[in-house]
């Protein structure tokens, strides 16, 4: 699932595009719950002839403001990907919305297996109203990040999953965000000390900055891997250090790394690094 680098690095490559200012000429719909909402004849009608006026990301959320002041928010799930291409280009198998542009070029939702979403809406926060801390933001700082970790039991790994507790992190940033704190995923987050909080505050954004840096991880070869709208792939999977390397030697130490199930994702650590009881 894109996190936030592989977002952020989509936004980015957006805002490079020279897409703002072009007017929605058309918009074809060829899987229908794709739109999650308003109704998708009303999301046809609503954002045809609408301007893009901006580019953002909130938490895993593309959110494309519209000069009329709606806004159109795209989660990307599982396998989402978005494409710029020609208007004569054929549309293919996965390419379930298409917005054309009053320059001849589609903005095209790619999605195998069609887990994304789109949403039409007057207000972002009908949507993401929910979410959690920004982690690059300056809002999240270590005084706060440790006031709040104290008053949760919950095991550490699944309540960084939590968007509603930090928004854009997902199972690579974590398991190497852990990694790099030495905190072992099943520690309960209460438990933690200060200096272990602070070293988890500097890993989170640490390997975030780096995710951001090298445009993403792709992992594998698959075409639904993530790869960004210029059909580039990322660069972070080289300078990852637990996450898919069960098995392998811990680079740290030497340790093989183990992969085990929490909160019903596979989880990757160094048990050496990373002891329970440390």
């Amino acid at each position: 699932m894109p996190e936030l680098p592989e977002v952020q690095t989509v936004v980015a490559e957006l805002q490079e595009a020279r897409l703002l200012g072009r007017r929605i000429t058309d918009v074809k719909i060829r899987w229908q719950k794709i739109v999650a909402t308003p109704q998708v004849d009303k999301f046809r009608r609503d954002l045809t002839g609408q301007t893009l006026a901006d580019f953002t990301r909130r938490g895993k959320f593309i959110m494309i403001k519209l000069q009329s002041g709606k806004w159109l928010l795209i989660h990307l799930r599982m396998t989402g990907q978005l494409l710029i291409l020609p208007a004569n280009r054929p549309v293919t198998k996965h390419e379930h919305v298409i917005l054309r542009f009053d320059d001849r070029r589609t903005l095209r939702y790619h999605d195998p297996r069609k887990f994304g979403r789109l949403y039409l809406v007057d207000e972002p926060e009908q949507i993401i109203s929910n979410l959690g801390w920004e982690p690059l933001d300056r809002a999240f700082t270590l005084k706060a990040f440790s006031a709040k970790l104290s008053r949760f039991k919950r095991q550490i790994k699944p309540l960084l999953l939590d968007q509603t507790f930090i928004a854009g992190l997902g199972n690579i940033y974590v398991d190497e965000a852990l990694f790099e704190a030495y905190l072992h995923p099943l520690r309960s987050a209460n438990s933690l000390k200060p200096p272990e909080i602070a070293a988890l505050h500097r890993a989170i954004r640490r390997v975030l900055r780096k995710g951001i840096q090298n445009r993403g991880t792709s992992l594998g070869n698959g075409k639904a891997n993530f790869a960004s709208i210029n059909r580039r792939r990322g660069r972070n999977q080289e300078s990852l250090k637990v996450f898919q390397r069960q098995g392998q030697a811990c680079p740290r130490c030497g340790t093989v790394i183990r992969r085990i199930a929490v909160g019903q994702r596979s989880t990757h650590f160094c048990p050496h690094c990373q002891r329970q009881n440390r």
